[in-house]
């Protein structure tokens, strides 16, 4: 598909993580690597080129310049490095599975999470939970492999600090300042691997996945706006459809930010129902009639949050500090520790009947509101026909 024939590259995470191995591999040979072979979660056996490799006695610096292919990304060409040092005592004989301890800092250039409703706490290095994953993984892989040719003793504690040269200033044309991470980029990505697109090649893209799941005589699909919920609908619905022959996923598509497009082709394909899967943040877009979900086209309305808050009880203190919350996973938070229930449900009622009139009432809709952990927290139903409203998902 149109999509596929533009060049993937590598994300945050995975420079990373290759930094982070190649410095590994070093402090232990004592030798500088020119190039460092790590496993992705998407993609096995991958190979980076090393930028830099200085070593001393009891620490290793590498890098690793991201290359992010066709994808419009301004980290694109940015050196994510690894600082790797020993500490503590020298351990007894080789490491075991959790020896020894990996301490995973951030340094200059990768930003510092100041406001609550990321995935990282207020404090930490905004090196997200899987990245964190990914980076560890390289690092316990790199001292496995390198430990019976190693020329210097292996300690209690490994610490392996990640930086960004001109990270702070990288951070200026992304969403960090707003979200509260200052002086520098995150280190994001869950698979490795930068999926490219433009907007045209991502709409063909759509199209043609919408098309050829109607002409294998599916009925439904479902419109997910990223990978992970793409997962977690597929968890709960399964295949679309009964023919073995069929790719499980057919009718499963990625929309990204395009949800107004999607369902403009799902009416006009002739599908009768449509699946809209996703986050509270973008969904409660898609609630609003907003089917152009890209935050330059307008962030979270934490207005539109607060007000539906107050239906649901919550006093007028705590609908202030929603239209003042961070992100929409922030509100959700501070309704739960209220104890206020409902806003995921009305987010959902009110996407699934937006959805309906995005499709011109030509299809019934559902809509799968899921965190970020996979937790299904909101089930909705809206008919096609104008006279029967929303039903709610029993």
């Amino acid at each position: 598909m149109p999509r596929q024939l533009l060049r993937e590259g590598f994300t945050t995470s995975a420079c990373a993580a290759a930094a982070a191995a190649s410095a590994v591999r070093a402090l232990l040979s004592g030798r500088p690597l020119s190039q460092v072979v790590i496993d992705l979660p998407a993609r096995a056996g991958v190979l980076f080129a090393v930028h830099r490799c200085d070593m001393s006695a009891n620490q290793a610096v590498c890098s690793v310049i991201k290359d992010a292919g066709d994808d419009p990304d301004v980290t694109h060409g940015a050196e994510i490095q690894a600082t790797v040092m020993w500490e503590g005592d020298l351990l007894d004989g080789p490491p075991a599975a959790d020896a020894p301890a990996i301490v995973l800092a951030g340094g200059p250039g990768v930003g510092v999470v100041t406001r609550p409703g990321l995935p990282v706490p207020v404090g930490e290095p905004a090196i997200n939970p899987v990245p964190r994953r990914i980076i560890a993984q390289a690092v316990r892989a790199a001292l496995a492999d390198g430990f019976k040719d190693a020329i210097v003793p292996l300690r209690q504690v490994l610490r392996v600090t990640i930086s960004v040269p001109g990270g702070a200033a990288l951070a200026e044309k992304t969403l960090n300042p707003r979200l509260g991470i200052l002086g520098g980029i995150s280190i994001l990505g869950t698979t490795g691997i930068v999926k490219p697109f433009s907007q045209p090649a991502w709409r063909a893209s759509i199209f043609a996945e919408l098309k050829a799941a109607r002409a294998n005589q599916l009925r439904r699909a479902v419109l997910t706006t990223g990978a992970r919920s793409e997962d977690y609908a597929f968890q709960k619905l399964g295949p679309l459809s009964d023919d073995a022959d069929l790719p499980p996923r057919m009718g499963y598509v990625q929309v990204g930010d395009h949800i107004g497009y999607a369902l403009t082709q799902c009416r006009r394909l002739g599908y009768e129902e449509v699946i809209v899967a996703g986050m509270i943040g973008k969904l409660s877009k898609l609630a609003q009639g907003r089917p152009q979900t890209h935050v330059e086209e307008g962030g979270v309305d934490f207005d539109f949050l607060a007000e539906i808050a107050a239906q649901l009880g919550a006093d007028d203190a705590l609908a202030a500090r929603i239209r003042s919350a961070n992100t929409a996973h922030h509100a959700q938070t501070l309704l739960a520790k209220a104890g206020i229930a409902g806003l995921e449900q009305r987010i959902a009622d009110l996407a699934a009947a937006q959805t309906v009139l995005l499709c011109q009432r030509q299809a019934r809709a559902r809509v799968l509101l899921f965190a970020m952990s996979g937790a299904l927290l909101a089930d909705a139903r809206a008919t096609a026909r104008a006279d029967e409203g929303n039903e709610r998902n029993p």
